[in-house]
């Protein structure tokens, strides 16, 4: 058991988590500055992060993450055999560079959490769902 962790490609799985991290960050940090600049975009953001649809925002944005991360690696890192091992194996890269995240950078939709963490599971699972057996 041991062995078969030892031989997944933790590197390649690592910078693809850190790449849509990075590309997810990006993106919210730039909805955050929009959210405070722009008079539209606060108008369709109050709409869409306050109930009925803000409900869904905690676990639509990490499931967005894990659809992220897994198409990076389908289309990145093409060496690298995508399976089971290696999508469980990206869920823990990816709660890595979330923390790692929260400790440079403040969330608004973003963050470590439980919620995020079901979030992740479900959007790598469902991208990967061809790679399950």
């Amino acid at each position: 058991m041991l062995d078969r962790l030892k031989r997944l490609p933790w590197q390649s799985l690592f910078l693809v988590a850190a790449a849509a991290t990075a590309i997810a960050t990006l993106t919210e940090q730039v909805l955050f500055w929009a959210f405070q600049e722009v008079a539209i975009v606060t108008q369709l953001l109050s709409i869409v992060l306050f109930p009925p649809l803000g409900t869904l925002i905690p676990v639509a944005v990490p499931m967005g993450l894990g659809v992220l991360t897994v198409y990076l690696l389908e289309r990145w890192q093409t060496q690298v055999f995508v399976n089971t091992a290696s999508l469980w194996a990206l869920v823990p890269c990816l709660l890595l560079s979330l923390w790692l995240k929260s400790l440079l950078v403040p969330y608004f939709l973003l963050g470590l959490s439980r919620t995020a963490l079901i979030g992740i599971v479900l959007g790598v699972f469902w991208k990967g769902r061809s790679y399950w057996r």
